[in-house]
């Protein structure tokens, strides 16, 4: 009978513990499927530049991603109704068809941009599958305005997501980027210096209007993008065939860069990084791509530039080519050299 005992508890040890390695198995497998999800990545990409992550709840141009989630998916949605969802909103973002009220009431409608059609369908896969990082405030902010919010069609957060839970507040901001292959590192660079322009580009328009940003833009954005320089210990510029700032001309090698993105564009192919390796240094180019909101300063005149932006142009500007854009324009590249 005691061998009886002892044999039993064993065997309960043993398969506990089995149950206990497959837990740990199925956690590290959907963490590796969801870090090698194609709409991670495309989200990182074109998403968070806006809709980060990690930034606190005052200091934001935009709703983070996991409140789109939470607004547009609840127990009844399926994959396919989110991703549909998703790709009409990104076709003609407008206020009668918001579902986040709070969110274009503090930062307006989101401008109008184009992406690979795929790529908006992988990263609302990924959103629907997976949970995906959110600022450490989000769950009491999300809670609060559920209860402000009740029985007025807000929605209910059941989102899906299968489960890497709270521990994916910080994951992005704990990635090395020197781990990360060359375009991939120069891609990261590019876009956190974009997020910091952008941030404060568009935190200026939102709270000040235009001609502040024009200020803005004059005074800071050098600063702001050699600071960057400074943070990834890298060269870091932006460069244009039509440079508004002189120092910004692109050389002869950027100039046949820059005609290399816009045929891209043009033709509807993929676009990603050029990468030239040299005997000490990594060279990354990307373009720099217009979208509805720039062309305030960088349409045409008397069309999309008012009168007095065109007037502080001049003034701050007199040798200014920047203007005359379409949305969906490649504006200039990314520059990015750093040690290999």
């Amino acid at each position: 009978m005691k061998q009886l005992l002892i044999i039993s508890a064993l065997a309960i040890t043993f398969f506990s513990c089995k149950d206990s390695e497959n837990k740990q198995y199925s956690a590290l497998d959907l963490q590796l499927q969801a870090n090698n999800h194609p709409g991670k990545k495309a989200m990182e990409k074109y998403c968070y530049v806006c809709h980060s992550p990690t930034a606190s709840h005052d200091d934001r141009i935009a709703p983070p991603m996991v409140a789109i989630k939470k607004h547009y998916i609840d127990s009844d949605t399926s994959k396919e109704d989110f991703v549909a969802a998703m790709q009409a909103w990104i076709k003609n973002p407008n206020k009668e068809d918001a579902k986040m009220f709070g969110a274009v009431k503090r930062f307006g409608v989101m401008p109008k941009q184009s992406f690979p059609e795929e790529d908006i369908k992988q990263i609302a896969e990924y959103m629907f599958d997976f949970d995906i990082e959110q600022p450490e405030w989000f769950e009491d902010h999300f809670k609060e305005e559920q209860g402000k919010h009740k029985g007025q069609g807000m929605g209910n957060g059941k989102g899906k997501g299968k489960g890497m839970g709270q521990g994916m507040h910080k994951q992005q901001a704990e990635v090395n980027f020197e781990d990360l292959p060359y375009d991939e590192r120069g891609l990261k660079y590019a876009l956190t210096t974009k997020a910091v322009l952008g941030k404060n580009l568009m935190g200026t328009i939102q709270k000040k209007g235009t001609l502040e940003a024009l200020a803005f833009c004059n005074e800071k954005a050098y600063p702001l993008t050699d600071s960057m320089s400074v943070v990834h210990n890298a060269n870091i510029k932006r460069v244009s065939d039509k440079p508004r700032n002189p120092n910004n001309k692109a050389s002869l090698i950027e100039l046949d860069y820059i005609k290399t993105f816009k045929k891209q564009l043009e033709n509807q192919e993929d676009i990603s990084p050029i990468v030239k390796e040299g005997a000490d240094q990594v060279h990354v180019y990307y373009p720099i791509v217009t979208n509805s909101m720039c062309l305030q300063c960088h349409g045409k005149p008397n069309e999309n530039i008012k009168p007095e932006i065109i007037k502080k142009l001049t003034l701050l500007y007199p040798e200014d080519q920047a203007t005359g854009y379409k949305t969906d324009q490649v504006r200039g590249i990314w520059s990015i050299a750093f040690d290999n």
